[in-house]
This record gives structure tokens, C-alpha cells and sequence, in this order.
């Protein structure tokens, strides 16, 4: 008796772990940070709580 492949489910493909690289956006007074995945943080008029932003971003 032949099995039949047609239902066997291929093995998924991990995608490997995406380094997350942070730059900080000027516009104006305000500074925001935005990140290589996409994440942008919101308008800040600090620099400092930009990079907070983007730290705790790194951490989750």
C-alpha cells in the first residue's frame, strides 16, 4: 500500500532573528526613533527619551 504525499505538510522555514538597528529621526523640534523592523517611537522633544524609546524597543 502507497501512502499518498498530497496531505504530508512541508516543514515551515524559520526566518533567523532580525537584528533591530535604531536610528533617531529629527523633524523640527521634535526627534523620534525608528528601527530596521519597521517600530518607529513617537515625536519626542527630548533626544534622551527618543533613545529611551528606542532602548526599551531593543529589549522587548
Amino acid at each position: 500500500m502507497q501512502q499518498d504525499d498530497s496531505q504530508r505538510v512541508p516543514p515551515q522555514r524559520q526566518a533567523p532573528p532580525q537584528e533591530h538597528l535604531i536610528s533617531t529621526v529629527e523633524k523640527g523640534p521634535f526627534c523620534s526613533a525608528a528601527c530596521s523592523c519597521g517600530w518607529r517611537g513617537p515625536a519626542r522633544r527630548a533626544r534622551g527619551r527618543a533613545r529611551a524609546d528606542a532602548a526599551a524597543h531593543q529589549e522587548a
